[in-house]
């Protein structure tokens, strides 16, 4: 199996202020549509235009699926421009998921990290998500539950984000705006670093 290690993630990514502190985000790649569950048939049932804006947006474009990840992006580079931490996504280690399945690798990455953060927009299509956050807290909640939180924006409703926070005793909170989701990343990752200069947390090589 390709090794994966803190060195192999930093090599892979540019430099920022805080190289060693590896922050890594974890979301949707796809926002979610509505034609991933509901047949051509259904679809013409439905009167779009009538719809709230929330579901309105479940209809939105082939052109608009990627916006998941755009979020993601920009949010990595809010964190590394400040405070200057070494935000990544999965796909910037580039590891096939040939030689490393998807799960295995956000166990790794969230291991090697020092911090971890699951994002859950609105829009995201996110069951993948949830079922490799549930791999890694199983994996890692009672040596890394310090290094983990899980944002999602305010209209995501899961069992899986209350059972995660009464199995796990995992840290959740919500976000209205983006510009809301980076400041409560920047807060959860300063505090970290704090933690990790006291000595609360140890310090990662």
């Amino acid at each position: 199996m390709t090794a994966i290690s803190r060195d192999r993630i930093v090599d892979r990514l540019g430099e920022v202020t805080y190289d060693r502190f590896l922050f890594y985000l974890m979301g949707p790649y796809k926002s979610f549509n509505l034609d991933y569950i509901l047949s051509d048939e259904e679809r013409r049932e439905i009167d779009i235009g009538e719809l709230p804006g929330p579901l309105r947006r479940l209809f939105q474009n082939e052109d608009a699926i990627d916006d998941a990840q755009a979020l993601l992006r920009r949010v990595q580079g809010a964190l590394r421009v400040d405070p200057g931490v070494n935000a990544f996504l999965a796909i910037d280690v580039d590891i096939d998921t040939d030689e490393v399945d998807a799960a295995t690798q956000s166990i790794e990455y969230t291991r090697c990290s020092n911090a971890t953060a699951f994002v859950l927009p609105f829009l995201g299509h996110n069951f993948g998500v949830g079922e490799e956050a549930g791999s890694v807290l199983e994996a890692l909640s009672e040596t890394h539950g310090d290094r983990l939180v899980f944002l999602h924006e305010d209209d995501v409703t899961s069992a899986m984000i209350r059972s995660a926070r009464v199995r796990w005793d995992l840290r959740v909170a919500t976000y209205e705006s983006e510009s809301e989701l980076a400041s409560k990343l920047r807060l959860f990752a300063g505090g970290i670093m704090q933690r990790e200069r006291r000595g609360d947390l140890d310090r990662l090589d």
